[in-house]
Parts: C-alpha cells; structure tokens; sequence
C-alpha cells in the first residue's frame, strides 16, 4: 500500500525550515538548496510544493503574520474585559519570549525583500489594515466613551500602538537574550494609561 502523504503538513515542515534558516543566517541563508538539505527531501520533491523561492517566502510570510493574528484573537468575542482584551492584544505582537524574538528577526527579513516584491508589500499592507481596525475596535471598546472604531481619536491611537509595536520587534533584534522585554512591558503599561485616561 502506497505510503499517504500530508501535503498541508508537507508544507507546514518546509515554512518551519525556511523560517529556521531566516533566524539563522538572514534572507539569503534560505535558498532553495538550503532549504532542501535541511528538510531532507530530494531536490524535485521541493518543487511539488513552492515552485520557486519568492513562493516559500510568501509562505513564511504568511506564517509569521497569522501567528500574530492568532495571538491576537486568543481573548475571544466577545471579549470578557475591554481593557484585559486590549492589553493581550497589544503585548501579543511585542517581542516578550525567544520564540516572538525570532519571529522579529524573520519580519525584518521579509520587510526587506517586500521592497522590492509588490504580492509581499500588499500582504503586509493588508494585514496592517487588519489589525489598526481589530486594535480601533478594542481600543473603542476599552475606553468606554461610546466613541465608534473609526473615530480618528481611536484610529490614532491604534497608530500609535503599531508604531510601538514594529519599534520594539526592530530593537528586540539587537537584544536577542530579552534584555528590553521589560522596556517593552512598561511601554504596554504607559500604552494603557494613555488610552484609557484617568
């Protein structure tokens, strides 16, 4: 009986791989003859999967960016306290733990080649798009003023809260044993009480 192949699984272990060599070694360590040799597949098998570079990079992208989102989403609807809610969702994009650290590092990579690569500049900028309004949301719902997400107060401060948010994820990069994670701990608490107000 023919062994059954998880494809979607497949392509889960290569992103894995391509991320791995990203933290390691930068954009250019995640070559389709790196990723190959690290994954132990046969050079053909590779291209069953991402016909091309740019294709696994997208991926990796995509990996990363919905990480983020899930971190995000993981206080639920609705949201059992504003504030509480906010608060996970700010510090679930900050660097706090090696593992985000390394997710940073990866961004910084994939940032660099968007440049020039319009698909991945439209996928971040989406995903920006995404999260200013889930973070307009929460920020409406935190301040219990009655204000709606699009008010431009709140929109600003959902600015203000990326703003921070890819700062930290680019400094966390020179720091890669944590030492700012408290840094970025307190920008999360003057975050809050800015936010919010007295």
């Amino acid at each position: 009986m023919p062994k059954i192949i998880d494809h979607d699984q497949r392509r889960r272990e290569i992103v894995a791989v391509a991320r791995k060599l990203i933290v390691q070694g930068g954009f250019e360590a995640a070559t389709m003859r790196s990723i190959v040799a690290e994954a132990g597949f046969a050079n053909g098998a590779l291209k069953r999967y991402f016909p091309s570079k740019d294709s696994i990079v997208a991926a990796t992208f995509q990996s990363v960016l919905a990480e983020m989102n899930e971190r995000m989403t993981e206080a639920g609807e609705p949201a059992p306290d504003p504030e509480e809610a906010l608060r996970h969702d700010i510090e679930a994009t900050l660097p706090l733990d090696r593992y985000r650290i390394d997710g940073a590092r990866v961004l910084l990579a994939l940032w660099e080649h968007s440049v020039a690569n319009e698909e991945l500049a439209e996928l971040y900028r989406d995903h920006l798009r995404r999260w200013r309004r889930l973070l307009a949301a929460r920020i409406a719902a935190a301040r219990g003023r009655g204000e709606p997400p699009d008010d431009p107060a709140v929109t600003a401060l959902a600015g203000e809260v990326i703003g921070m948010t890819i700062g930290a994820n680019v400094t966390a990069l020179m720091f890669p044993d944590g030492a700012l994670v408290p840094e970025h701990r307190s920008h999360v608490d003057r975050l809050m009480r800015n936010i919010i107000g007295d």
